[in-house]
């Protein structure tokens, strides 16, 4: 049995903000389905992360120019996920039926940042394990 090992799916991500619905830019709205339900919304200095309830989008900004990545993750794609809580930051591990891992570091995080996440990650896992 030969095995191989993925590289991560995307660059690192160092979410430190959610983001208010009213405040995100207007091209992520291009993104979002009107039956989708949207838990949360962080952001980086350049890059933006959405969770709803059918995928997870990620906009990842690459350099100083206009050059942008952008990956959608379909919860029926993920086949595992967890949370790993540090004094102030968190990490969300998923790895996708693809095989590649995905990993989301979450950082400057409050007592209530905490909470936000954790209730984040159940409402992430619950249609996860719903779908599969």
């Amino acid at each position: 049995m030969a095995f191989i090992k993925y590289k991560e799916l995307t660059q690192y991500f160092n979410f430190f903000n959610e983001v208010d619905y009213e405040n995100i830019p207007s091209f992520i709205h291009d993104y979002i389905n009107s039956d989708e339900k949207i838990f949360a919304i962080y952001k980086t200095y350049r890059d933006h992360g959405v969770f709803t309830n059918k995928k997870i989008i990620l906009f990842d900004q690459r350099g100083t120019g206009n050059v942008k990545e952008i990956t959608i993750i379909p919860h029926k794609s993920i086949s595992s996920l967890s949370i790993k809580f540090r004094k102030t930051s968190a990490e969300i591990y998923m790895n996708l039926n693809s095989g590649y891992p995905l990993r989301l570091k979450f950082i400057k995080l409050t007592p209530e940042d905490k909470m936000k996440l954790r209730i984040l990650y159940t409402n992430v896992n619950k249609e996860v394990v719903d779908i599969n």
